[in-house]
């Protein structure tokens, strides 16, 4: 069987992998989790469960061309979405409130978001949703004025029903 130690450094470098550390964070953090599982064995509770920090503020976390999860501190992402929902099965909203976010922040690269904007005024959806709420508008409003409202379907000719079939 795995010695705590050897326990405590697996675990540690399972988290490394993921997180970037120096040398010093790296021994600090194999120290502490060696101190926790030692103090699990003796049956003690473990203490000082620490709320969550983000590995970087969040004015860093949203880069021109990446964005980096505040939760685990893995970067190089475009959007953030379904890195969240697969990664730590949250949704953006939960995200944003956990972290002070703004509601009206994107959870994507700045670069992302301005290409996409740009390929939706070139393929002119911007005009088409104009249009569509035109449209839907002027339906409400026709709804409102009490206009007649669109002739009722014929009624349907009743079905001719098949004989039971006997036992």
């Amino acid at each position: 069987m795995a010695t705590l130690v050897e326990i405590a450094a697996q675990l540690v470098a399972s988290h490394a992998s993921s997180t970037p550390m120096t040398s010093d964070e790296l021994l600090a953090e194999i120290a502490k989790v060696h101190a926790a599982l030692k103090g699990l064995e003796a049956g003690q509770p473990v203490e000082g469960t620490e709320e969550a920090k983000p590995s970087v503020s969040v004015k860093e976390a949203f880069k021109k061309n990446e964005v980096v999860c505040l939760i685990c501190g893995k970067g190089g992402f475009k959007t953030l979405a379904r890195h969240l929902s697969t990664a730590h099965s949250m949704k953006p909203g939960a995200y944003k409130k956990q972290f002070g976010i703004s509601s009206k922040q994107a959870l994507s690269a700045k670069s992302y978001s301005e290409a996409r904007r740009k390929m939706a005024q070139d393929r002119g959806l911007a005009d088409n949703l104009a249009k569509a709420r035109e449209v839907r508008m002027a339906n409400i409003e026709a709804k409102k004025g009490g206009a007649a409202k669109p002739a009722a379907k014929a009624p349907k000719a009743p079905k001719a029903k098949a004989p039971k079939a006997k036992k």
